[in-house]
């Protein structure tokens, strides 16, 4: 099958390429490369835009209850904009002993923060949300995977960052490349859910809201 790129929504969004025609045009939430990535597996035409939320935790706030907020407010704002559209809204948040660890963006910081997890479980809470027009309901989940980390020497550390400054990541690494290499094991219902996504829910989330998948 061909598939016609619609212009939707206006020029200047990513447009990715689908084997199939969705109901109705599906927006990805987030300028995620990352993100996006994962999404192409389910060959679906999509649009990305970016929701520019203030992502700040409130007082009192868990790490799940962050993530999950956070998603779906990226994907009610998308929703006032393109109200004939299915929006994925989507967030992580890590956590070691209860604190949370945010995106490093400077090398030093991404030591640090290597450091606190060296020897530690880190926890990745990812939230989607899945908004679709009236009268389809709205869609969330958390998807949680716990990550053990190896001890980590200060040499290893800056090595990796030498190697992979995944200074845009929560904690500092990225699961599907070199950081696996600082891992004990890992514990995920999906894993696709550490990189940003969590597929398994998602594909059952959107075949509800009415895309053909596979």
């Amino acid at each position: 099958m061909r598939t016609i790129v619609r212009p939707y929504p206006p020029q200047g969004h990513r447009v990715s390429i689908a084997l199939v025609n969705p109901p109705r045009p599906l927006i990805l939430a987030s300028n995620s490369s990352y993100r996006a990535e994962l999404l192409r597996r389910l060959g679906l035409q999509f649009t990305q835009a970016a929701a520019n939320i203030d992502e700040a935790a409130l007082a009192g706030e868990s790490p799940p209850q962050l993530a999950l907020r956070l998603a779906r407010q990226k994907a009610a704002k998308l929703a006032e904009r393109f109200p004939g559209a299915t929006i994925i809204g989507s967030d992580q948040v890590a956590s070691v002993a209860d604190s949370i660890l945010g995106k490093p963006l400077t090398a030093e910081a991404a030591a640090r923060q290597l450091r606190r997890c060296s020897g530690s479980q880190v926890r990745f809470f990812t939230a989607v949300s899945v908004s679709n027009p009236p009268p389809l309901a709205e869609q969330h989940h958390i998807d949680e995977t716990r990550v053990e980390f190896r001890k980590l020497s200060d040499a290893e550390i800056d090595r990796y960052i030498a190697n992979e400054p995944a200074l845009d990541c929560a904690g500092g690494f990225k699961a599907e490349a070199l950081g696996i290499s600082l891992f004990d094991a890992i514990a995920s219902r999906d894993p696709t859910g550490l990189i940003g996504l969590p597929l398994i829910w998602l594909s059952r989330a959107l075949r509800k809201s009415g895309f053909a998948l596979p």
